[in-house]
């Protein structure tokens, strides 16, 4: 029996690093990692030890033989990645079927060195990521800032509620809240409670891992209509995000209109179709399962402006989105080029997963049927306007509450253009990086100019993560992104490149108390924890989420001893 890497596969290499066969590929350092959906188990290298299961952050790994129904498919993608590859040999004097490179320490100081005192600005997988490099290789004291109240990041409000087993990453990142060598103040925003200069008078080096909190637009007119909205506010939404209030959302129409074909497509395509008692035994927010349940949603377009061949989601969640249990998927075969290139599909691609699917016109004018849910993949096809439902100023229902303000979507298609009758517009076609106060920005790339991490003309300053490369890749690749970091970061302390802190660090905690008086740290992290499983243990949840400041500013103030 051998091991097979599935759907949650969050790349970050951890089961590579356990596996006494090296027999899990790509890895680091190898041309192909970073750049394929998932990692690969080598079949004819596997012996069944289990590491890897046992590692993975993200419950992905599985053995071959309990795999079931479409879950099958990841044997055979595991396999596949190897058909072409020369049949593994035991290297010379060794057991194992795939060498090792030779190892390297690259993230390390001197024994006799000073312990850097160093400030991460987010605390979701790329500033944990480069905490716990810092922790595990160097004596190094961490401050972990986040603008909100709570940590988590990405890992907390971007991952959707129905991929319980990719959250499970946060575990592993939480054990370092409580670490020795770490402090946690969340609620602290750079820009309003502290300057960037400020922070880096205070510590040795500073590393800024805040994301890309902005979206791209599609510049069409009514784009800034009622009820046209990114896909990242929706995610949002339905994770309880403070910053996106709980009547965001109006699904009161029966046909949504998603651009984009990435996996942010994908997820907010899923959640408005699934049965909302499948997603009730999530930590969905609370008014986005009240808003679905009561939801008039029965279909979904997604929009993608090239062919099925060409889409942007990975291959595991396309496959996972086409046995969504109770939603009829079809195809819309507008253009003659979809059906040739479905059926041309060779077996690795992921155009062959939408083979079997249902094809036909779709007649847009008629609206969607009340008695079942339907997802419709249209290709070749892009937003060129949006129909508001009223007039600028006049949406409204006359008792002063928003009114869904979109009434269609114009695309265009192959016969010309074609407008789809729908209440919302959400548009998934990129997360974009937002200007730091006090750091350069690009404003064209969306990011922060840096070398190896290293920020253009502000020693001791370093950036990871989407604000450092852009809005690609997953959780996972976030890890070498951060060693990376962290490498310049120690090269820069041995080679005496760092500047010694002007302030203590009682002082700055001192500073960050006067400027903000409901601070959280890790003590408050763990009461907002305990209230938030404590609300959801009620009702059957893993856990009820607190989606306003004041709440969860008041939840962390119920004091308990640490969990142990």
């Amino acid at each position: 029996m051998t091991y097979a890497i599935s759907q949650n596969c969050c790349n970050d290499a951890t089961c590579v690093s356990v596996c006494p066969v090296n027999c899990i590929h790509p890895a680091p350092g190898e041309r192909d990692f970073g750049s394929t959906e998932t990692l690969y188990i080598d079949p004819a290298a596997c012996i069944d030890c289990g590491a890897c299961a046992d590692a993975c952050p993200v419950d992905a790994v599985f053995p071959v033989e309990s795999l079931t129904g479409p879950q099958r498919t990841y044997a055979r993608m595991n396999a596949d990645y190897y058909a072409d590859a020369p049949t593994p040999q035991p290297a010379a004097d060794s057991p194992n079927f795939h060498s090792w490179s030779e190892p390297a320490f690259t993230r390390t100081l001197p024994a006799d060195f000073a312990a850097p005192r160093v400030a991460i600005v987010g605390t979701g997988p790329a500033g944990m990521y480069a905490a716990e490099d810092l922790l595990l290789h160097t004596a190094a004291e961490v401050t972990l800032l986040d603008r909100l109240p709570v940590a988590g990041g990405l890992v907390r409000y971007g991952v959707a509620p129905d991929h319980p087993a990719t959250k499970k990453i946060g575990e592993t990142f939480a054990r370092f809240h409580q670490h020795p060598r770490v402090r946690l103040l969340l609620g602290v925003e750079i820009g309003e409670h502290l300057t960037a200069q400020e922070l880096a008078a205070h510590h040795d080096a500073v590393v800024y891992a805040v994301g890309a909190p902005g979206d791209r637009r599609l510049e069409i007119p009514g784009e800034e209509a009622v009820g046209s909205i990114s896909a990242t506010s929706f995610v949002a939404w339905y994770n309880a995000h403070p910053d996106i209030p709980a009547d965001t959302i109006d699904l009161s129409a029966p046909r949504v209109v998603v651009v984009g074909t990435g996996n942010v497509a994908l997820d907010v395509a899923r959640i408005l179709l699934t049965d909302p008692e499948e997603l009730a035994g999530t930590d969905i927010a609370d008014h986005a399962l009240e808003a679905l349940r009561a939801s008039a949603v029965r279909e979904v377009v997604l929009l993608g402006r090239r062919g099925p061949e060409d889409a942007a989601c990975t291959r595991p969640e396309l496959l996972a989105l086409t046995h969504l249990p109770g939603v009829h998927l079809v195809v819309d075969d507008h253009d003659a080029r979809i059906g040739p290139a479905l059926d041309a599909a060779d077996p690795e691609d992921k155009a062959v997963l939408l083979r079997g699917i249902d094809r036909e016109q779709v007649d847009y004018t008629e609206p969607p049927r009340d008695d079942r849910r339907r997802l419709v993949f249209r290709f070749h096809s892009a937003p060129v306007e949006v129909h508001p439902s009223a007039p600028a100023g006049e949406h409204s229902d006359g008792e002063g509450r928003a009114a869904p303000g979109v009434a269609g979507v114009r695309v265009t298609g192959s016969a010309g253009q074609v407008d789809i009758g729908a209440g919302m517009l959400l548009r998934a076609i990129g997360y974009r990086g937002a200007p730091v106060p006090g750091l350069p920005f690009d404003e064209s790339a969306g990011t922060v100019p840096h070398e190896k991490g290293r920020v253009a003309g502000r020693p001791g300053t370093y950036v990871v993560g989407w604000i450092k490369r852009g809005p690609s890749g997953g959780i996972g690749a976030n890890r070498a992104c951060a060693a990376e970091t962290v490498t310049t970061l120690l090269d820069d302390a041995a080679s005496g490149a760092l500047a010694q802190p002007a302030h203590s660090a009682k002082a700055f905690r001192r500073l960050v108390r006067r400027r903000n008086r409901h601070v959280v740290d890790a003590r408050g992290m763990a009461a907002i924890d305990r209230a938030e499983q404590a609300r959801g243990s009620r009702n059957g949840r893993p856990r009820s989420k607190l989606a306003t400041v004041p709440e969860l500013v008041a939840a962390s103030k119920t004091r308990l001893p640490l969990p142990r």
